[in-house]
């Protein structure tokens, strides 16, 4: 049986990634994106600065007696269950440890929370039979729709 380090069709191939799934507030994913490119560009074929962020959502929790949370924030009781809206960021990186220790280093310095949400998980990404010139019909320089519409704002289109 062939593994995915052999695995080659006429569309490309696929490379082994680590992806960081990062529970953060909207309005801190361009400040964690800027810092992670300080110590790795998150390359995407030819493309950099990638990444996937989803819908807003909540996160909850019951921080305990000692916590950040009931040591910084004036009347809270330990136990009592806090929410608040986070998204979900999600970049890969190559599998190398060294890579990992910086990218989590800058993470960990600018995110919002003393102990961010972080997973972490073994992956495979595509990695295209790169042609800029392709005349398929589905891409979007031949499709006529073109692109989609820029968001130019992250924080404002939540």
């Amino acid at each position: 049986m062939m593994g995915l380090e052999e695995y080659k069709a006429k569309s490309g191939r696929f490379t082994p990634v680590w992806t960081l799934e990062i529970q953060t507030p909207i309005e801190d994913v361009d400040k964690i994106l800027d810092a992670v490119m300080t110590v790795y560009p998150l390359s995407y074929g030819r493309y950099q600065r990638n990444a996937s962020i989803s819908a807003q959502a909540m996160e909850t929790s019951q921080p305990e007696e000692g916590s950040t949370t009931t040591t910084h924030a004036t009347g809270y009781k330990a136990g009592s269950t806090e929410t608040y809206p986070m998204v979900e960021l999600k970049i890969s990186i190559e599998r190398d440890t060294d890579i990992l220790e910086q990218v989590m280093d800058v993470i960990h310095q600018v995110h919002h929370y003393e102990e961010p949400v972080i997973f972490l998980r073994e992956d495979w990404a595509s990695r295209a039979a790169y042609n800029p010139e392709n005349e398929n019909p589905n891409r979007w320089w031949n499709n006529g729709r073109g692109m989609p519409n820029r968001i130019e704002s992250i924080a404002k289109k939540f």
